[in-house]
Formats: structure tokens, C-alpha cells, sequence
């Protein structure tokens, strides 16, 4: 599986980290490159692992390349994971499920009394 291997190098790991974090709006490679503290070109090389992998996608807006990170290939990675390693156990992936609903649920909305 290529996600893993290319989230198994800590520069990777962590510009998806901080992709995942500028959802829905995504980066520019320059701005990425800065938050990181990586040179552009070897950021560059990082983004063409994760793009292969499809963990990244990337669109050209002028003269920037915005970088967004592809959670419903992370969602199919973490699923494929807790299925696989389950291995048809509920049981032993209840706990993670569980840690995943409580740090992880969506905000709700509050509604406006009127």
C-alpha cells in the first residue's frame, strides 16, 4: 500500500499533517515549504511521493500549485486498516473506534433560537 510508505517519512507525515489542517482551502507549495522549514525543491519531491500515492491532490492557480490533502483516501487507508487488522473481530478494534468517535465527531451546528 502506498499511502503507508509514504506516510512512513516524517517530512511526508507532516506536510500531510498540515494539509489536513488547511482543509478545505489547501496550501501553496512556497507557503507549505515555509510552515515546514523544508527547502521548496525537496518539499517538491515529498508532495510527488504523496500525490502518487494519492494522499495529496494539486491544482495550478496562476503561478502556484495549491496542495490539498485527499481525506477520502486517508478515510480508505484508516478503514482498510481497522478491517484488516480486526480480521472480521469487532471486538479488537472497538477500543480505536471508540478513541476515534470522541476526538474526532463532527461539530454540530448550534441552531439560532428565534
Amino acid at each position: 500500500m502506498l499511502a503507508l510508505a509514504a506516510l512512513s517519512q516524517s517530512t511526508r507525515l507532516e506536510a500531510f499533517r498540515t494539509l489536513v489542517k488547511h482543509e478545505p482551502d489547501g496550501l501553496a507549495a512556497g507557503e507549505l515549504a515555509r510552515l515546514l522549514e523544508v527547502p521548496q525543491n525537496t518539499l517538491s519531491a515529498h508532495l510527488s511521493i504523496l500525490s502518487r500515492a494519492r494522499l495529496v491532490s494539486s491544482e495550478r492557480y496562476s503561478r502556484s500549485i495549491i496542495y490539498r490533502a485527499n481525506l477520502g483516501e486517508f478515510r480508505d487507508v484508516a478503514v482498510f486498516l481497522l478491517r484488516d487488522c480486526c480480521g472480521g473481530r469487532p471486538e479488537v478494534c472497538e477500543p480505536v473506534v471508540e478513541t476515534l468517535q470522541s476526538c474526532c465527531s463532527p461539530k454540530r451546528k448550534e441552531r439560532s433560537r428565534v
